[in-house]
């Protein structure tokens, strides 16, 4: 059975139909596909053929040689963090990539997928955001994570260029939008809100803005779709080779939570507890510490979630941060979505406080200068009592990884230290 397309095969056949298109730029080169097919080959001469992963550690720039330079000699590649636990045995065959889960609820694991998994992702996303040759994705994520690598694999497919920036600002962002013809970009709601916040436009040729890597609060969404933002909400993973699901517009309106239909061959089932299963060919080859899919091929994951009479998914948070407030459930995606829309508030996050009468007693993580009486106020008319934090901390900024994520365990321990 012939094997599944490579990053290389992309590059290799990008680089003999579109030998002069635009496949890689950063702030100070750019490359040509024919250009940048002979860059990474040079690379690839100093790797050894193996079926250890290779791990690389560097810039955005070093990620994206050596995931191209791997393909080319069939090495499996893992992008990682300098302070990361790496994998370092040999790994099944066809295994394009290792990749670590995001780590915000706790350890990551490291992800294997393969050439088909990866392949099938591009293969469902591109045409679903109309991904094109001679497009420009601007790629500001972390390449050590799925969502900024991930751009990579679907670039190449479609022919298109990659806009690669050194993480994120959203000034260099807003420049880069203004001065290159930028179709694609993705981005956390964080850097979102930083966008707006330093008053970027969207440029008339930028057509899609993937969404995901945390909830999009409602309040934020249409801010941005009233500034012209063309917005499609995602959701995916690690264990899904990044983007599964992504709303567009022409679906419908758009409500908290809303992702729309898998994409491609995948689909989407509820357990009895509601946490979102998902089956298809983007679903990953395994752990490297092996589980995570069942015989049957579903994977079930952390996140909850509703799926609608249209077979619409509505993510409504993680099931491992659900508090019981007053013999409530809450779940603090509920009361972040209220208090992002109060005046005052630019970022939120909630946590909760063990305590012998509630159970978990609310605690309010705010940036901004709204005042705690304003936040009570506003929260009184828009939650039920069980909902209502009893305890509000000021913060510069909150703790969110490189991805863009909340770290919740970081939130819980600064609410016990506030206790101290």
């Amino acid at each position: 059975m012939e094997s599944a397309p490579s990053l290389a095969r992309y590059l290799s056949a990008a680089a003999t139909r579109w030998p002069q298109a635009l496949a890689m730029r950063t702030a100070e080169r750019q490359w040509t596909y024919r250009q940048w097919l002979a860059e990474v080959a040079t690379l690839a001469e100093t790797i050894e053929t193996s079926r250890r992963p290779m791990n690389v550690s560097g810039t955005s720039l070093d990620l994206a040689r050596h995931a191209f330079a791997c393909s080319l000699k069939n090495r499996p590649f893992q992008p990682v963090d300098r302070a990361a636990q790496v994998a370092d045995e040999p790994l099944p065959p066809g295994i394009a990539l290792v990749i670590a889960t995001s780590g915000s609820e706790g350890e990551p694991r490291r992800v294997m997928l393969s050439d088909a998994n990866l392949d099938a992702a591009a293969g469902a996303a591109n045409p679903h955001l109309s991904l094109l040759p001679g497009d420009l994705w601007l790629d500001c994520l972390p390449l050590h994570h799925i969502g900024g690598l991930s751009i990579l694999w679907r670039c190449a497919r479609a022919s298109a260029g990659v806009l690669l920036h050194e993480g994120f600002a959203a000034e260099t962002v807003a420049a880069s939008l203004v001065h290159h013809p930028v179709t694609h970009l993705s981005l956390v709601p964080a850097m979102l809100a930083r966008l707006l916040d330093c008053g970027a436009r969207p440029p008339g040729c930028l057509r899609h803005v993937v969404v995901g890597g945390a909830a999009l609060a409602q309040v934020l969404h249409d801010r941005a779709t009233a500034a012209g933002w063309p917005l499609n909400p995602s959701y995916g993973m690690s264990e899904t080779s990044a983007q599964v699901a992504t709303h567009k517009a022409c679906d419908g309106p758009w409500h908290e939570g809303l992702v729309g239909r898998p994409l491609g061959a995948n689909e989407f089932a509820l357990t009895t507890g509601g946490r979102i299963r998902v089956r298809g060919p983007q679903v990953m080859a395994g752990y490297v510490d092996g589980g995570g899919i069942a015989a049957d091929g579903w994977l079930t994951t952390g996140d909850l979630g509703k799926i609608d009479e249209k077979g619409r998914l509505t993510v409504t948070g993680r099931a491992d941060d659900m508090l019981i407030s007053g013999g409530h459930n809450i779940h603090p995606l509920t009361v972040e979505s209220c208090l992002a829309g109060c005046p005052g508030i630019r970022d939120v996050a909630i946590a909760g406080l063990p305590d012998p009468v509630w159970g978990d007693r609310i605690v309010a993580f705010v940036v901004g200068d709204a005042t705690p009486e304003g936040i009570q106020a506003w929260c009184r008319t828009r939650l039920p009592r069980a909902a209502l934090p009893r305890h509000i901390i000021r913060l510069t900024s909150l703790p969110r990884n490189a991805a863009g994520k909340l770290e919740r365990t970081v939130l819980r321990q600064l609410a016990k230290n506030s206790r101290a």
